[in-house]
């Protein structure tokens, strides 16, 4: 097997379909399996997989979650545990990711792709650009300038996400075992596109070719700047911990964490909570040391 899609669904009805039919229509010179978990939605989505699991036996390989399974991080249910659950479960030599709500925008992304990482041995993750659609105001954008370097490395990662969950492909070989620390970060992507970085560098086709779909039930869209800059600010603590014996992957961190205490201390400005602005401008301080 070449590639395993692992397509993570729940209460994705309005969208599912049009995820899975962006895979089938996906035209390669190699065999490519389809992995779904489908976390025990409230809404149409669990029946319209398992059709299509009866429609594609040879493709799909389906697996029915139920909520006991599920993981609370900072409180909050997240589809953690079926996230992990089918990447463990892949057999490609690459490994793909999509968002029930996201699809794919061409035929040749899986072919390019694998392409790509079968000429570029030192990479371990491949990835493209998209675009980002934000339902509510039928409003689209390129994710990515055209400028934007076809190699990167894990130090520009650490900076920001720029791999969207829809675009990337990983080596295999080069994804860790997910340490205990995984389950206590609010994003999931990020952190795996970060260990599998350590691994080899980062190739960029600078062509788009999927769709990333914001809307009110986004479990990132959703919420406020402030609380993505707190997850974002909780991230970086553990990562620091993670690269404590890379002086200067943790220095690069520190930093890191400053800019985002005060990014922080001004969102807490705005709504005029001048004791927590205050607070987070003085842990901006205390990084550094």
């Amino acid at each position: 097997m070449k590639v395993s899609v692992c397509l993570t669904t729940y209460n994705h009805e309005k969208y599912i379909a049009q995820a899975i039919e962006s895979i089938l229509s996906q035209k390669t010179n190699f065999q490519f399996e389809i992995i779904i978990g489908e976390d025990d939605s409230n809404d149409g989505t669990r029946d319209i997989v398992k059709q299509y699991y009866v429609n594609h036996p040879d493709k799909i390989r389906l697996f029915l979650n139920d909520r006991s399974n599920v993981i609370y991080i900072d409180g909050k249910p997240t589809g953690r545990w079926n996230w992990m659950n089918i990447i463990s479960q892949a057999q490609g030599e690459y490994l793909t990711l999509l968002d029930g709500d996201d699809y794919w925008l061409e035929s040749d992304k899986l072919q390019k792709q694998v392409d790509f990482l079968d000429e570029h041995k030192e990479c371990s993750i491949c990835f493209h650009n998209a675009i980002e659609y934000r339902e509510e105001d039928d409003l689209s954008r390129v994710f990515l300038p055209e400028d934007f370097p076809q190699i990167t490395t894990l130090e520009k990662l650490l900076e920001y996400n720029f791999i969207p969950t829809c675009t990337v492909m990983y080596r295999r070989s080069a994804i860790p075992e997910f340490p205990s620390w995984f389950t206590k970060i609010r994003m999931a992507d990020w952190p795996l596109h970060i260990l599998t970085a350590q691994n080899g560098n980062i190739g960029l086709i600078n062509e788009v070719m999927g769709c990333y779909r914001q809307h009110r039930h986004g479990s990132w869209y959703s919420i406020t700047l402030l609380q993505k800059y707190l997850y974002i600010l909780k991230a970086y603590e553990i990562l620091q911990q993670h690269f404590n014996s890379n002086s200067c992957y943790k220095r690069k961190i520190k930093k890191l964490r400053a800019k985002h205490y005060l990014l922080v201390a001004n969102e807490y400005n705005k709504s005029k909570n001048y004791i927590q602005s205050f607070r987070y401008k003085a842990l901006a301080c205390i990084a550094f040391i």
